[in-house]
């Protein structure tokens, strides 16, 4: 039976794993023992206003997450148990649901189960992922007249990437006029295949062309580069994600007082860049080395340089939510 959707006209029920979740009745001894060993190896996760054992949740299988791929999604990451940057990453989980039709889970109860999760699963500075679907509806791409959503929050811990990205240029296009241009969408099979593609290439990031043969984004990154002096970054009309990490590099930029862009250019001014590097959530700010078989001149370059210097100390200051 699945759980009970948490009320988002309610006020937000206390975050739990208590007995009344995670005890075991009235079973021999050596089974309990057993279980509990195992429970200890088990994530827990926050499941419509419950914290839980992974093995625990229960999702229906007519969650249109599940059938016809529904859903939107945000990755932080935590600094010393709390949520880096929630403000934004709420902002655009806004944006997300908006765009999709989908119903947000309530503000303050979201915060309060991403410091839950990461302190339950002992990662205090890893990921954390939030996931919102429409719950169950039919089989087809129907929606349900009455949604039961299912708000979902998972960590693991954070990635560590190599001091320089190797990218692959893809000849697949992201589409800069489809309805998911721009929201965080659980729809993610494009990105696997096409991160798939890079790695059988070498690389550890695919980077898509839109449909105008423009630089766009990475299957999860955005891009940045540098020509003649200036920092180039795709804009957002250009179909790449309003990606947080970029916006901070952006503003990061500026507040050095670089000359930043943000205009449209071909994809192929990736390979005669004479610096580059990639955004994201887990990356910080990445530089790259090597655009398909072309290595860059500089591996970080000046450009590149001083901003991971000023986003380090933006995080030296303890800066959560910038």
């Amino acid at each position: 039976m699945s759980l009970p959707c948490a009320r988002l006209d309610a006020p937000a029920p206390r975050l739990r794993s208590d007995s009344d979740d995670l005890r075991l009745h009235a079973a021999p001894r050596g089974f309990v023992r057993a279980q509990m060993a195992a429970a200890i190896n088990t994530p827990l996760v926050w499941h419509n206003g419950r914290l839980l054992h992974a093995a625990d949740v229960r999702i229906s299988p007519f969650d249109q997450g599940l059938t016809i791929g529904l859903g939107a999604f945000e990755t932080l990451v935590a600094m010393g148990g709390e949520p880096f940057a929630f403000s934004r990453h709420w902002k655009r989980l806004v944006h997300s649901c908006g765009g999709l039709d989908l119903p947000l889970p309530d503000r303050g109860e979201l915060a309060a189960a991403l410091r839950a999760v990461a302190a339950a699963n002992g990662h205090l500075d890893g990921r954390l992922r939030v996931t919102v679907t429409p719950g169950p509806g039919p089989i087809g791409s129907d929606r349900a007249e009455t949604p039961q959503p299912t708000f979902l929050v998972a960590s693991a811990p954070r990635p560590e990437w190599p001091a320089a990205a190797s990218v692959v240029i893809l000849d697949w296009p992201r589409n800069e006029r489809s309805p998911l241009a721009g929201l965080k969408s659980t729809s993610y099979a494009e990105n696997a295949l096409a991160l798939s593609r890079a790695r059988r290439r070498g690389g550890g990031e695919a980077i898509f062309p839109n449909t105008r043969g423009e630089l766009c984004e990475g299957t999860g990154s955005n891009v940045f580069l540098v020509l003649e002096g200036v920092l180039v970054t795709p804009p957002l009309s250009d179909g790449c994600l309003a990606g947080v990490t970029r916006a901070l590099a952006l503003e990061l930029a500026r507040g050095l007082g670089l000359t930043v862009r943000e205009e449209s250019t071909l994809v192929s001014a990736l390979r005669g860049a004479s610096e580059a590097f990639l955004t994201s959530t887990t990356r910080d700010l990445q530089p790259i080395g090597k655009v398909d078989d072309h290595p860059l001149p500089a591996a970080p370059g000046p450009v590149t340089t001083r901003l991971l210097a000023a986003w380090k100390e933006m995080i030296a200051r303890g800066v959560l939510d910038p």
